[in-house]
């Protein structure tokens, strides 16, 4: 089994969502309270462990108190984790055979849009479990995610053709 590289995968996701000190709402609708690294709040709230040791009672404190970079990078490697498991969950064990590449290109857009709406892309997984590279690449960039979300998506068919 190979095992992506966590640090470049991180630093994918601080380029391709973002880093965000304090708290915003995002353009969607209905709006959605989003900080760090693409962690939206509104969807996956902060345990109270977590507003415990950022010494908040509510998540829009976020809106004027800043994250650190260490709970930055904390909560991003949360997120990461959990995208993971959920990819593991619902996709199986056989994407983690795919290439470190591959492997980041896929979480990086589960990441993105949910491990359960990856798992809807039933053209390029099946082209990537088949080891269909360039195929799987051309389905991800005909996808309506793929008009969304502009180079992120040219860069994630890269990986996926390359590996």
């Amino acid at each position: 089994m190979i095992a992506f590289d966590p640090a470049q995968l991180e630093a994918d996701l601080r380029r391709d969502e973002g880093v965000r000190a304090k708290a915003y709402y995002d353009t969607a609708t209905p709006p959605r309270l989003t900080v760090g690294v693409g962690r939206n709040l509104t969807d996956k709230p902060l345990s109270a462990a977590w507003l415990r040791r950022l010494h908040i009672e509510k998540q829009t404190d976020l809106l004027r108190i800043p994250l650190s970079d260490d709970a930055i990078r904390d909560l991003l490697r949360e997120d990461i984790a959990s995208t993971v498991a959920d990819m593991d969950q619902l996709l199986g064990s056989w994407w983690r055979a795919l290439s470190e590449a591959r492997q980041r290109g896929l979480i990086n857009m589960a990441f993105n849009m949910g491990a359960p709406t990856l798992a809807t892309f039933h053209t390029t997984l099946g082209h990537l479990q088949a080891g269909r590279f360039e195929q799987a690449a051309a389905a991800a960039l005909a996808s309506k995610w793929a008009s969304q979300v502009g180079a992120r998506a040219q860069r994630i068919a890269a990986l996926f053709r390359q590996g």
